[in-house]
């Protein structure tokens, strides 16, 4: 099996172009049949905070951003290969998993998490729509209604209300969470891998949408958001550390 770290622990392990491509390269390593389960984690005290903002001050930049062409690029093939990775991907969510940091969680098999752990759905902040394959995964896991409020409230849940939920399968003590992820890899890698990759592509193909189709049309829906004043004006807050006074434009 395999242990795959986002280490960023400075930034909360926040998304970068190089831990994009780092993550990348790890999931193609993975692919090896030699590899027979995967453990996706994060370094330090969080799992992943989504896009790092640094650098991305509307403010500074000569015209709206193009989020949709950096879900296309980065994000959406992201999750694409921890979902359709043909071996058990455990996540091990070890902190805060907060926007698309969130959201890959959703993509891998198993869900375990500290007990301290929380997950947030921050895009409304800053006038965005749940990506990374949110809008699919929160509909598919909590149901329509339950998505929708917590997307549009951005409420922070504890781990414990996402085991609720069903978006945990268990929680551990801090200190306990990485070599429990650590021993379902290995209890898995030493199980038959072959039925467990198409047990996970005939759940993957119940009664659902084509997740790529949809992940598609997220990003066409991010480009159109990230050109808003809503857009601009929540991370212009965010960088300044004030509330957002936002317009719904």
């Amino acid at each position: 099996w395999m242990e795959i770290t986002l280490n960023r622990p400075e930034r909360l392990n926040a998304f970068n172009d190089e831990m994009h491509i780092a993550i990348q390269k790890a999931l193609e390593q993975a692919t090896d049949p030699k590899i027979r389960a995967v453990v996706l984690t994060g370094a330090g005290r969080g799992f992943c905070a989504g896009q790092d903002l640094d650098g991305r001050d509307p403010r500074k930049m000569d015209g709206p951003p193009d989020l949709g062409k950096t879900l296309s690029a980065l994000y959406n093939p992201l999750v694409h290969r921890l979902r359709n990775l043909a071996k058990p991907v455990i996540c091990a969510v070890n902190g805060v998993a907060a926007g698309a940091g969130a959201n890959i969680v959703f993509g891998c098999d198993i869900v375990l998490a500290a007990d301290n752990a929380k997950f947030v759905q921050s895009f409304a902040n800053v006038g965005l729509i749940p990506d990374a394959g949110g809008t699919y995964h929160l509909t598919q896991i909590l149901g329509p209604l339950r998505a929708k409020a917590w997307a549009m409230t951005a409420t922070p849940i504890t781990a414990a209300t996402a085991k609720d939920w069903g978006l945990v399968w268990e929680c551990f003590a801090p200190e306990d969470l990485i070599e429990a992820a650590r021993a379902m890899a290995r209890k898995l890698a030493q199980g038959a891998t072959f039925g467990l990759a198409h047990t996970k592509a005939a759940i993957h193909h119940v009664g659902q949408q084509d997740l790529d189709a949809h992940m598609a049309l997220e990003a066409e829906i991010q480009r159109t958001c990230g050109q808003s004043a809503d857009y601009l004006e929540g991370v212009t807050a965010f960088l300044d550390k004030r509330p957002a006074r936002f317009t719904g434009a």
